[in-house]
């Protein structure tokens, strides 16, 4: 990878950027069905959602961690971001009347998880 490829790759500015195009491009794509304007307000709802949770989910992750020990290291912290998340995702769309609540928060949400478990694991050193 070339020097500029890693810095980008680095960079928190392009991690949320990134999030905000992906999962706000999904959200205006899950309810592409609807009428305009509420596919492109979900979108960008959606993505100023998953911009903030990208740059303080890692953050999340880790001061759990530290507060939990053994088994319970390795599946607390990334339930609680989940449940947390869901609860963020579910109030602020419902706020903001975006129709396919339930679509729309289903990628941005399966990925945020997945990234709160893998990334927990990758700090406890997989203790027991």
């Amino acid at each position: 990878m070339t020097s500029l490829g890693r810095a980008l790759a680095g960079s928190s500015v392009v991690h949320v950027l990134f999030a905000f195009l992906a999962m706000g491009g999904w959200a205006v794509f899950a309810n592409r069905l609807h009428p305009m304007p509420q596919p492109v307000i979900s979108g960008l709802v959606q993505g100023i959602l998953s911009a903030c949770l990208t740059l303080f989910l890692k953050s999340v992750v880790e001061g759990l961690s530290k507060r939990f020990s053994g088994f319970t290291a390795l599946w607390a912290p990334p339930l609680i971001a989940c449940v947390g998340s869901t609860g963020i995702l579910v109030t602020i769309h419902a706020l903001s009347g975006t129709p396919e609540i339930l679509k729309t928060i289903a990628v941005p949400l399966l990925v945020s998880t997945s990234y709160a478990a893998i990334y927990n694991y990758s700090i406890s050193g997989g203790r027991r």
